[in-house]
């Protein structure tokens, strides 16, 4: 563990911030700190702004599921017969914060209890991308070690607790637990007495058992009952009573917690270290229309384990060698992300990478794998098509497989004939984890944004990946939505784009939305010509060629100064982030002059506020996504001031939820009320710039 410490310290020592109260930050204050994030139900948080945390620390108040509604996760320690909180807000006196430290897998956390121990507690969500049957386990690592920092030896005891409050969005719901040992591994099972499959509370899920669990060994003792009674005996005498409190109740009921202590003897200058982990088993996971019938399709790790509780003592385990992966990861990312845009863009891509993943589960058979994702905070829905589209370098940069499985069930959907529209959809089913479709086809419309997304994402994977037998399997698809951009892409109408928020326009023709579905044309000339369809090549390049002359002239305010893409044709006191130009880049089309690129490059600091590029003229608030699709494109210069831009604001945010896509950027908080977009995927798109390297 010294070693490791010792490596993330030195990727990230160039960049720390500072606290008033005495912590470090590094590289950044996060809005909210990750601490189990794996999937849309294990996605716990510690909110670190001002407004509403604490600063980013993580004794004195409860942790949070990414809405901000509370699982409480406590911490206590006993020196020498004093008892300290270090998670959570128990009462107690609380350990001194110094350090906290981030990487794309861990939260580190450095305390002070009482200048006698230094204690050294990680949070590992591990992120295994070569690894499907790891990464399918939603399950997350918390590692405590505690060494002497005064030179004496002293007497401590650990505690750590869950309570009743994860297993479900409704605190008067019922809940139930049990308390076992599997081989080496003791553990508490909670969960929702009345089981509700496929079924969300406050985007809770209300079906599946939660297992917290820690090494069974003779100084291990465990208790479940009320908050107050089990971590008053801890308090009283450093240990706990090996008993169960049998009356199931309401999870606010006498709050019910699930503990364990651990006796670590006598500390001195050699660390000694306790392991816990906590993770969610849902056999069934998602509820799926196929044409032959709604299915329940299961969760990827039922079939690499014969049950649950297999799969709980395989991944408590397995911390050491998950530990190893993870820091293999945390290292890749580091180097790659410090060569392509310095420290600042680490700070970005290091944040990003497990709210991204935070966002899938992985499901299905070895045989037949699907991913799912949730389009988290700002609808709910089912594999959202411009929700891949933005998180999709992430995908492609750590393993492309990650982006076809997203694809597959939206192909096995529409090929199915289960979708009545001749352009491709929206999204698999209106809310997570109901995979149901639309096959009244009124799913949101967005007809060019989808056929241009869809076509460039299945290129792009198949190009990563090599695997032109991908296109041949839909190209008749393909080809059907390719007839819809040849007719439409010109001239949009007036519809909707991936920025639906804001609006549509008052009239059609929007630049950005344009430019898509001419690349997107493109790129199914690229398709057509990697499957042998050279007459369709020929035919789909022509028709981006004579478009993309006629765009220049329709879509850029040649005379302004300096010049710029507007946001919709003719409205040259008008302009926008043009991030779907990222995708000629990306695919290597040379569809679009060089001097396209050099002119955006030139006017968007023109337009720069102080933590970024608005999105559009109509607003003033941005998106960070879309930011770093443009900044991978854009050159030196502009590049380096948006990432700065964006890394200052992550560290100065008012907001305090998990990291959020859309900000003001002037005063770096969220646009209004309404417009709160918190833990989204789309914040995989910061890996824009690592996937063109």
């Amino acid at each position: 563990m010294r070693r490791l410490r010792c490596l993330v310290a030195a990727v990230f020592a160039t960049s720390v911030w500072a606290s008033e109260e005495g912590s470090t930050f590094s590289p950044a204050r996060p809005p909210a700190i990750p601490l189990a994030v794996k999937s849309p139900y294990l996605s716990t948080w510690l909110e670190a702004g001002n407004d509403g945390g604490n600063g980013g620390y993580l004794a004195g108040q409860w942790p949070s599921f990414w809405t901000g509604q509370t699982v409480t996760w406590a911490g206590l320690i006993r020196v020498d017969g004093d008892v300290y909180t270090w998670m959570g807000a128990t009462g107690t006196k609380n350990v001194q914060q110094t350090a906290y430290e981030y990487t794309s897998t861990r939260s580190l956390f450095t305390m002070n209890v009482g200048g006698l121990v230094e204690m050294n507690i990680t949070f590992l969500s591990p992120i295994t991308p070569d690894d499907l049957k790891r990464q399918s386990l939603v399950s997350s690592y918390l590692h405590v070690e505690v060494t002497s920092i005064d030179g004496a030896s002293h007497d401590v005891q650990l505690y750590a607790d869950i309570a009743a409050d994860w297993v479900s969005g409704d605190t008067d719901a019922i809940a139930q637990w049990d308390y076992g040992v599997a081989d080496g591994v003791a553990y508490h099972k909670v969960y929702r007495q009345t089981q509700l499959l496929f079924s969300e509370i406050g985007d809770r899920a209300e079906w599946g058992y939660w297992y917290w669990a820690t090494d069974h060994q003779n100084s291990t003792r465990y208790q479940s009952g009320s908050a107050d009674d089990v971590r008053n005996m801890f308090s009283a005498t450093g240990e706990l009573a090996n008993s169960e409190d049998t009356t199931y109740r309401a999870i606010s009921d006498n709050y019910p917690v699930f503990a364990f202590s651990i006796d670590l003897g006598a500390v001195d200058p050699s660390p000694v270290r306790s392991l816990f982990s906590i993770g969610l088993a849902q056999t069934d996971a998602i509820q799926y229309a196929t044409k032959s019938g709604t299915i329940a399709v299961q969760s990827a790790w039922t079939s690499y384990f014969p049950d649950d509780v297999a799969a709980l003592t395989f991944f408590h385990k397995d911390y050491s060698q998950s530990s190893s992966l993870s820091a293999q990861f945390d290292a890749q990312v580091a180097r790659d992300s410090i060569a392509a845009g310095g420290q600042n863009y680490l700070t970005i891509t290091s944040l990003s990478v497990r709210q991204a993943f935070g966002s899938v589960q992985i499901c299905g058979s070895r045989d037949k794998t699907y991913a799912f994702m949730k389009e988290i905070s700002s609808d709910g829905n089912m594999n959202t098509v411009d929700v891949i589209f933005p998180a999709h370098p992430i995908l492609l940069y750590t393993n492309p497989t990650f982006l076809k499985l997203l694809l597959d069930p939206l192909f096995e959907y529409q090929e199915s004939s289960l979708y009545p529209n001749s352009w491709a959809m929206h999204d698999l089913g209106a809310h997570y984890p109901n995979a149901t479709g639309h096959p009244d086809g009124k799913d949101e419309p967005m007809p060019l944004e989808e056929c241009g997304n869809m076509i460039i994402m299945a290129l792009a994977y198949a190009l990563r990946a090599q695997d032109t037998g991908y296109l041949e399997q839909h190209y008749s698809l393909l080809k059907k939505w390719i007839q819809y951009l040849a007719v439409e892409s010109l001239y949009p109408a007036n519809q909707i784009s991936t920025d639906d928020f804001a609006g549509s326009l008052a009239h059609s023709n929007q630049t950005n939305l344009a430019l898509k579905g001419i690349i997107g044309i493109e790129a199914m000339s690229v398709i057509s010509r990697l499957t042998g369809n050279e007459a369709d090549s020929a035919n789909y390049t022509a028709i981006a060629h004579d478009y993309i002359d006629k765009w220049q002239t329709l879509g850029i305010a040649h005379d302004a100064d300096p010049p710029h893409t507007t946001l919709s044709y003719g409205e040259n006191d008008t302009h926008g982030l043009l991030y779907n130009l990222y995708a000629d880049t990306q695919l290597q089309l040379h569809l679009v002059p060089q001097s396209v690129y050099d002119m955006q490059s030139n006017f968007y600091p023109t337009a720069a506020q102080k933590y970024g590029v608005p999105l559009d003229t109509r607003h003033t608030y941005t998106k960070g996504d879309w930011e770093m699709f443009v900044a991978a494109i854009a050159s030196g210069d502009t590049r380096n001031t948006f990432i700065k831009d964006l890394a200052t604001w992550i560290n100065d945010s008012p907001t305090n939820f998990p990291l959020t896509d859309l900000y003001d950027t002037i005063t770096g908080d969220y646009p209004d009320s309404s417009l709160v977009f918190k833990a989204r995927p789309v914040m995989g798109g910061s890996f824009a710039l690592l996937l063109l390297n």
